[in-house]
């Protein structure tokens, strides 16, 4: 018998060289509504983009990546 099983979603910030790992607060949601609801906490992630998922450790991993450049 095949059995499938839903994956758990990871969400990855990495802030000033310092990565963090945000939970799900709702597998329902999209990934942009997501990305919105923890950008009321890091800032930094109102330019963020997403980039493509990764499948490591049985949880399905995004990546928020900032897209903000660096002056000078």
């Amino acid at each position: 018998m095949l059995l499938a099983t839903q994956l758990e979603r990871v969400f990855i910030l990495n802030d000033n060289g310092q990565e963090i790992k945000l939970a799900d607060p709702e597998p329902k949601w999209s990934i942009q509504a997501v990305l919105n609801f923890y950008s009321n906490t890091y800032p930094i992630l109102t330019t963020a983009k997403i980039a493509a998922p990764v499948i490591r450790d049985d949880t399905v991993q995004y990546r928020f990546e900032s897209v903000m450049g660096t002056k000078g």
